[in-house]
C-alpha cells in the first residue's frame, strides 16, 4: 500500500493544523501551504474535500481560514484516508466472480492485506502523529547540541 501525494498532502496540512489548533485561530490557505510546501491551488481542492468529510471547518472573512472540527486526537488517520481516497469501499470490493483460482488466491491475500493496513490506520490519529513528529524535532535539536 503506498500512501498518495494527495494523501501526504492532506495529511501535512491537517498536521499544520493541529499544531494550531489551541489557539482556536483559523489557518490561511497561504499559511499552510507556505509551512508545509504545498501548491496553494491544490491544498484549495484538498481542504474542500476534507470539509465535505466534516474534518475541516471554513471561517469566512479577513481573520478566516480553516480549522479543525475536532481535537487532533479524535481524528483517526483511517477516516482522514477514507475521506480522501475512499478506502472502505475498496477495501470492501470482494471479487466474489474470480475467473481462476490463481486470480482467487492473490484476491483474498489482498484483502487481507487490505485490513491489515487498515487496522493500523484505525490505531493512529492526529495527535500520535504531533506526537512522533515533536519527539523526533527534540531528537534533532538534541543532536545538534
Amino acid at each position: 500500500m503506498e500512501l498518495s501525494c494527495k494523501s501526504e498532502y492532506a495529511i501535512l496540512a491537517l498536521l499544520e493544523m493541529a499544531a494550531h489548533y489551541e489557539s482556536g485561530e483559523p489557518l490561511q490557505i497561504r499559511q499552510i501551504a507556505a509551512q508545509q510546501n504545498i501548491p496553494d491551488r491544490y491544498l484549495e481542492q484538498l481542504l474542500a474535500t476534507l470539509r465535505r468529510g466534516g474534518i475541516v471547518k471554513s471561517q469566512r472573512g479577513s481573520k478566516g481560514g480553516y480549522l479543525l472540527t475536532r481535537e487532533p486526537r479524535k481524528i483517526i488517520l483511517f477516516e482522514i484516508l477514507e475521506c480522501l481516497e475512499g478506502l472502505e469501499a475498496r477495501a470492501g470490493e470482494e471479487n466474489v466472480h474470480s475467473k481462476t483460482v490463481d486470480s482467487s488466491v492473490i484476491e483474498e491475500i489482498w484483502q487481507e492485506a487490505s485490513r491489515a493496513a487498515n487496522s493500523v490506520l484505525q490505531k493512529y490519529t492526529l495527535q500520535d502523529l504531533c506526537e512522533k513528529r515533536d519527539s523526533r524535532r527534540q531528537l534533532d535539536i538534541m543532536y545538534y547540541i
